[in-house]
């Protein structure tokens, strides 16, 4: 498929990027760590398998919420400048190159090396008689009891079939009449994806999917079997406000009575393997309202749904390829973790926790031993994504049985976490806990915990404020940023969030915090418009802001003008950017790096160099439409001397990062870094070799605020001819 040349020219045009074009350039640059030849094998699988998550995910949702306006007749301009229509036709091309070139290093670059390794993927010609038998033993004991044609004919309705999930469309012909009849059999989600024979050291992997295949006949008998055809479904699962950011409340309550569940969404893909029947086709495209821009051909002897590969990835014979993180360090502002008691600790010093670089463990002792300490009073926490048998949940159970209050705001529409989310809320809520399920139409993805303890005559409060989630899993895998402290006007803002959430309550002021959705846009637009103000009077300016994605419209705008003004701007922004860097009178201050690697970047940090007086903000909250009006978001200032320059220093390495790092260009694509003749810097690296003395070294302004630059270091004013460059 085509994209037309005044499309191409149309999207060149506008100013900004499409958010959906710029997320497929993301997952391409996930699939580039598949294609590292520097990885072993099943690290590339492992990246593999995530792209094919990340594009199934993006199918549900972002080409999901296309069609809510194709289907229900509603006009959308994207920020290509595309309407709807031609959108898609762009948007599923870019798809369509995507899934090409990830079907092409599997079969080219993967498959070859799959020996080398100790397995292969077997097809059924491929094994011995007594091979042979052992699976159709397979077959016929667990896989045949589990499966059920769904006949599709003038008799019987259309069967529904489940999103992501494989299945076999079968065209047979009876012996009576010479009609042919399409039947569908779904393949069971809970049996493995593949059936394992080891043979001379070798580990064969069988896919279900050809065992049932070879074995079809047992389902059809006295039938004529005119062809199996292995396909896959995508289904729309968009329908919330959260996600369409420019969709209408009252357009949204009618698409909420037209799709009632993910489980009857409309189709938007459908994958093939090989040359499916053409009657078979033709029946599905009409039935699901599809054309040739829905439909996904992938080759014989590839893999029809890579997520399946995670199968392979994670099997004990291959665990010791996978990428083994070093040994956590202690945060630098808390050396003695774990000798001291957290909260003689935090009475003296606030402590900045870099994951997965140091562990979650303090954040995890400060709840443990709030359960148990009869000092304490009371837990608040938020909570948006949890950890498989968390020791969070383990410890709000034991406060709660321990008589202390325990009050809890689940965000049960943290999506695809919805069940468990529910299910452990309701547990929390029977051992006495005060539980909130969301707050009306706003996602709560701010990340808060609160603990007040009475110590003799007074009461202090315990605050841990965070852009990640409280999940020990993800804490080993996400870069995240969490300040642990009893500042008396943090705990101040946080008591008065939490009294938002849980209450009826609208404070005017916040000392240290800016939240969304009250005015989270406007305090950075006015930032944003001081460093343009300090520029055009001459001043040192500078902005450096680290996201996981850009997209409202407003804030780009104030960026464009700011770099106008002659506002260096450096921005890293790990997944989708919106915004152009680099064009000609809009942005020509503006680069926009990508970072990706191993570790999946995710914490969120905005500076602004405000004459050398720095302000600092961490916290959950992207440059997005829907974290600013749709979602319950926090941003806080970093105050402590020690810790603002623990925060300019992971700015500095992420600036500097020449292995993972990814420069955005004018058109939307992306370059690679290269360390070239320089030492290869490896911030997944470099972060656990970071002391205090490396940081007295680092002042971030000197990176490019010409052309000289002030900062206070170690209390001490230095003044340093300022770099250019990166």
């Amino acid at each position: 498929m085509v994209i037309p040349e005044r499309l191409k020219k149309e999207i060149s045009k506008s100013n900004y990027i499409s958010r959906d074009l710029s997320w497929l350039k993301f997952n391409q640059r996930v699939l580039d760590q598949a294609k590292d030849v520097n990885k072993n094998l099943i690290e590339r699988l492992k990246f593999l398998a995530i792209t094919g998550s990340n594009l199934d995910e993006f199918f549900t949702i972002r080409v999901g919420s296309l069609y809510n306006y194709l289907d229900y007749g509603k006009q959308r301009f994207d920020y290509s400048g595309l309407r709807e229509q031609p959108f898609k036709q762009v948007l599923l091309s870019r798809a369509k190159e995507f899934t090409d070139d990830q079907h092409e290093l599997f079969l080219k670059n993967l498959m070859p090396e799959f020996e080398k390794f100790g397995f292969s993927i077997t097809l059924y010609k491929k094994l011995t008689q007594e091979e042979r038998a052992k699976v159709n033993s397979y077959f016929e004991s667990t896989i045949y009891p589990m499966l059920t044609p769904m006949a599709y004919d003038s008799y019987h309705t259309f069967p529904i079939l489940s999103t992501n999930r494989l299945v076999f469309g079968v065209v047979t012909r009876s012996t009576e009449d010479d009609n042919k009849k399409l039947n569908f059999i779904q393949i069971p989600s809970n049996l493995p994806r593949f059936y394992e024979i080891e043979k001379d050291d070798v580990l064969h992997f069988v896919p279900i999917e050809d065992i049932i295949k070879n074995n079809i006949h047992h389902l059809f008998r006295n039938i004529k079997i005119l062809s199996v055809n292995l396909f896959r479904i995508t289904r729309n699962g968009d329908f919330t406000l959260d996600e369409s950011d420019d969709i209408e409340a009252n357009f949204l309550e009618e698409l909420k009575q037209k799709l009632k569940t993910r489980r009857t969404g409309r189709v938007v893909r459908l994958e093939v393997i090989g040359r499916p029947d053409s009657w078979m086709l033709k029946v599905l495209k009409e039935r699901w309202e599809l054309n040739d821009d829905n439909i996904f051909r992938y080759k014989k002897k590839s893999v029809l749904d890579f997520t399946a590969l995670w199968e392979i990835v994670r099997h004990n014979e291959f665990k010791e390829h996978l990428f083994e993180m070093p040994s956590n360090k202690p945060p630098l502002s808390y050396p003695e973790i774990g000798e001291n008691n957290i909260f003689d600790v935090l009475k003296d010093r606030d402590v900045l926790l870099h994951h997965p670089y140091n562990n979650i463990e303090p954040v995890i002792e400060l709840l443990e031993k709030a359960a148990e300490d009869p000092g304490v009073l009371a837990i608040k926490i938020t909570i948006y994504r949890l950890a498989k048998d968390s020791r969070v949940t383990a410890s709000l159970l034991k406060a709660a049985e321990n008589g202390k209050h325990v009050a809890v705001l689940f965000e049960v529409k943290a999506r695809f976490d919805e069940e468990n989310n529910l299910r452990e809320a309701q547990r929390l809520q029977k051992a006495g806990c005060f539980v909130i399920y969301g707050i009306s139409s706003f996602k709560t993805h701010t990340k808060l915990l609160l603990v007040v303890r009475k110590e003799g005559e007074k009461v202090t409060r315990y605050v841990h404020l965070s852009s990640g989630n409280y999940n020990e899993s993800t804490a080993k895998l996400y870069t995240d940023l969490g300040l642990l402290t009893t500042d008396d006007e943090y705990a101040h803002d946080v008591s008065e969030f939490f009294n938002v959430i849980t209450g009826h309550s609208l404070p005017s002021v916040y000392k240290n915090l800016i939240t969304a959705p009250k005015d989270m846009r406007q305090q950075l637009i006015n930032l944003i418009r001081k460093e343009a103000q300090n520029a055009k009077d001459g001043k040192p300016a500078g902005i450096v802001i680290k996201i996981n994605s850009l997209q409202d419209k407003e804030c780009i705008d104030e960026l464009y003008a700011a770099s106008q003004a002659g506002v260096p701007i450096k921005l890293v922004v790990r997944g989708m950017c919106c915004l152009r860097p680099g064009r000609v009178g809009l942005s020509e201050n503006i680069e926009v790096i990508s970072i990706v690697g191993h570790y999946l970047e995710h914490s969120r940090i905005y500076y602004f160099h405000n004459e050398g007086n720095d302000i600092v903000y961490i916290g959950s909250a992207d440059m997005m439409v829907r974290s600013f009006d749709r979602r319950l978001e926090s941003l806080f200032m970093i105050n402590d001397d020690l810790i603002q320059r623990q925060i300019k220093n992971i700015l500095q390495y992420n600036l500097m990062d020449n292995v993972n790092s990814y420069q955005m260009q004018e058109d939307g694509t992306y370059i690679k870094k290269s360390a070239g003749v320089d030492q290869e810097f490896n911030i997944h690296k470099e972060f656990y070799n970071v002391s205090r003395d490396s940081l007295l070294d680092l002042d971030l302004t000197t990176k490019f605020i010409p052309p000289v630059a002030e900062s206070v270091l170690n209390g001490e004013r230095v003044v340093e001819e300022a770099k250019t460059g990166d």
